[in-house]
């Protein structure tokens, strides 16, 4: 059974994924021009605490005023964040830009706010829906960071980030990390129960169109389409990689003597899914050198990042809850700050 919608109300049919799929081609014929922000240097000298300290104003969140059962707030440029995103709105009147605005935004104990421009652009954005109770939007999907994007089903924290690109992974000659530049939010209507995104991506080596459909649910499910221009050559291409933060396990002797966590990791190991009927499970570790493993498989069913052992006493992390680390938590977990193995 398809649970994704086969056709969009006509009313966002102003905008289409073959209008991107050209732009993707476009720029794939042009020299790469990196687009790093030119905002101003002491947001990105930021500290990770006071990046998380500038939080989007709840209230003023896309389509809250209309009640439409997604809403969308976003991420502000710092710390790691330094390529603006260029987002736009997809409705019945067209394509229309979101405006960057220090107004949409709490700097907390920051005094930033009088010291930027009204035109630096967004970092990332997040979906809100009401996947828990109906009176309230949690947020269940994050679009922030090169190609990063992460989502959570119905009572569930963050662990892995899927990638829309993954090349030259493990090589010598070091990986390329592809990013999105602009995105394409198609408005829902007030019964959508899901929610198109389209995205173009760039990098050196390559560009890209892609098509999300975000269907949150008990089990929140993202259908991606894509298509693929290619610059010049590529060692690698990682269709589908996923990204998890592992610093140490139970399984492993790496504890740092000044941490008192017994474990920090958002997923503790690989679970695969052969076509045969066979389950795998592969522990991860965390290694001095580099450690590739391969699995050659016949129709494989399914295959990700997975955090079993849900026992708090095992973690002791009070902020994080149950898993732990530089990158977990609620708002933490969206910064895409992540160490450890993909």
């Amino acid at each position: 059974m398809n649970v994704f919608s086969a056709t969009k109300p006509a009313a966002v049919l102003t905008f289409r994924f073959d209008d991107v799929v050209a732009k993707a081609k476009e720029l794939a014929a042009q020299s790469f021009q990196d687009s790093k922000a030119t905002a101003p240097d002491f947001l990105f000298k930021a500290t990770y605490d006071q990046w998380r300290d500038i939080r989007f104003e709840t209230e003023k969140s896309l389509w809250r005023s209309e009640k439409l059962p997604f809403e969308v707030q976003f991420f502000h440029l710092g710390f790691l964040y330094d390529r603006p995103v260029k987002i736009n709105v997809v409705d019945a009147k067209g394509v229309e830009p979101v405006t960057f605005s220090t107004d949409l935004f709490n700097y907390g104990a920051n005094d930033f706010k009088a010291k930027l421009p009204d035109n630096m652009g967004f970092a990332g954005f997040r979906l809100h829906y009401p996947i828990n109770r109906k009176d309230y939007r949690d947020e269940v999907a994050v679009f922030l960071g090169a190609s990063y994007f992460r989502a959570v089903g119905k009572n569930m924290g963050y662990g892995l980030s899927a990638r829309g690109l993954a090349i030259d992974t493990a090589l010598d000659s070091g990986e390329e990390f592809p990013y999105f530049k602009e995105y394409w939010l198609v408005k829902p209507s007030p019964k959508d129960k899901e929610m198109v995104v389209y995205a173009l991506l760039d990098s050196v080596s390559l560009s890209g169109a892609y098509k999300f459909i975000v269907r949150p649910g008990e089990a929140t499910l993202i259908k991606v389409e894509a298509t693929i221009f290619r610059r010049r050559e590529v060692g690698k291409l990682g269709i589908a990689p996923l990204t998890s933060m592992f610093l140490y396990a139970e399984n492993t002797n790496q504890r740092p003597i000044d941490d008192f966590r017994p474990e920090i990791h958002d997923s503790d190991g690989l679970l695969i899914a052969d076509g045969t009927g066979e389950i795998i499970w592969r522990p991860l570790v965390n290694p001095k050198r580099l450690l590739v493993n391969a699995f050659q498989l016949t129709n494989p069913k399914g295959f990700g990042l997975l955090q079993r052992d849900l026992d708090f006493d095992h973690y002791q992390d009070l902020e994080a809850a149950m898993t732990s680390g530089p990158a977990s938590g609620s708002h933490r977990s969206a910064s895409g700050a992540r160490a450890g193995s993909s």
